[in-house]
């Protein structure tokens, strides 16, 4: 087993030595790599870069499994870094965020922080308004991947998260890919397979601003949800268990608007709850990858965001809590608003729902969910 993993080891270094640049040289979207290597928890974090022939640009750093950058050409060609992010593994280790993690070992909240499972009750930790949010304080966002670079398009990452991990049951192997493709699409998918009876709902948590300068807020980006319902919440931003239709309310984005056009209206009680957009959509997808989930177009600068996913629902995140107390990449303040989030998932607190879709993975099964976000330009 250990000359095994030795092999794998070195196979992966000449790999990356191949497939990656020098680490002295800075990335497309200005990140300096060495910035990104440190150890946390005695694991080594890298930044890796995946680009296609088109000259996009994805840059990644196992240390949560986070996109750190996104470069696409805007409509007069030139390349913008349409993500939130930090410049340094340090930022991110200090700034508790979500900024662009892969997210686990449950998205989204659990109210109380209580599941059952055949007749247990576990409490897991409470870190959001009494809440369990992606997966706890020290969820996946915030753990070392083992990071497996395929080739120059593609990024395999492993978490082992054993058993009793923020008191999830089950020793869990989720491994997420990341996959650039030639016509601007970053394939994610993820899979996990456990030794005991335990729950998960795995995403992707990038903040988006297409306009390529986080400094304004996103609120004049155009939205389209393909979905008749969505998930209300309580004033704690948990689900009601009520579906409730999106016709004639703020949140129908079933014809695209803009996101801001009723964001302040805190006369509807939802956008007062979810202080903005902080919501489940209930997708008409019915499962279908190559069916579009949602849209999501900056008008400054034509670049557009197609989200496909085999995921039952999106959380719609507008970016609420930024407050202009962090500080990002190039020295960026993010205010409120400065970005819009679009999580595919499985709903908020489904482990105690069950007349919804099942989160629950049993040994022997194998989850699995794949979500594309296709980027394009409209001029």
């Amino acid at each position: 087993m250990k000359n095994y993993f030795l092999s794998a080891g070195i196979a992966a270094c000449i790999l990356a030595s191949c497939t990656q640049k020098p680490e002295t040289q800075l990335t497309l979207s200005g990140l300096n790599p060495t910035k990104f290597q440190t150890e946390v928890n005695n694991a080594q974090t890298n930044l890796y870069t995946l680009k296609n022939k088109a000259g996009m640009e994805v840059c990644i750093t196992n240390f949560g499994g986070r996109i750190v950058s996104i470069m696409v050409p805007d409509k007069n060609g030139n390349m913008q870094d349409v993500v939130l992010g930090f410049d340094s593994i340090a930022d991110y280790i200090n700034v508790p965020s979500d900024f662009g993690a892969s997210i686990g070992r449950y998205a989204n909240r659990i109210n109380q922080g209580r599941i059952v499972l055949d007749g247990d009750t576990i409490q897991l930790p409470q870190n959001n308004f009494g809440h369990c949010l992606h997966g706890g304080p020290k969820g996946w966002q915030y753990q070392v991947y083992n990071a497996n670079p395929i080739d120059g398009t593609t990024l395999e990452l492993t978490r082992i998260s054993p058993d009793g991990d923020e008191n999830f049951p089950g020793n869990v192997t989720a491994k997420v890919t990341y996959k650039l493709t030639e016509d601007n699409a970053i394939d994610i998918k993820y899979s996990a397979t456990t030794d005991k009876k335990t729950v998960i709902n795995m995403t992707n948590h990038s903040y988006f601003n297409l306009s390529g300068n986080p400094a304004k807020a996103a609120t004049d980006h155009i939205l389209y949800v393909n979905a008749d319902n969505y998930t209300p919440v309580d004033s704690t931003f948990m689900t009601t268990g009520e579906i409730l239709p999106v016709k004639d309310t703020p949140m129908d984005f079933t014809t695209p608007k803009a996101v801001g056009q009723d964001i302040n209206n805190y006369d509807f009680i939802q956008l007062k709850n979810g202080n903005g957009y902080d919501h489940n959509w209930v997708l008409n997808t019915n499962g279908d990858i190559t069916k579009l989930a949602a849209k999501l177009t900056s008008p400054e600068t034509g670049i557009t965001l197609e989200v496909y996913t085999n995921e039952p629902g999106i959380q719609v995140y507008s970016g609420n809590f930024l407050d202009g107390t962090v500080t990002g990449k190039k020295g960026i303040v993010y205010n409120q608003r400065a970005s819009v989030c679009l999580e595919t998932q499985h709903y908020p607190d489904s482990p105690n729902k069950p007349e919804w879709p099942s989160v629950i993975l049993e040994p022997g099964q194998t989850y699995n969910s794949e979500c594309i976000f296709k980027f394009g330009v409209e001029k």
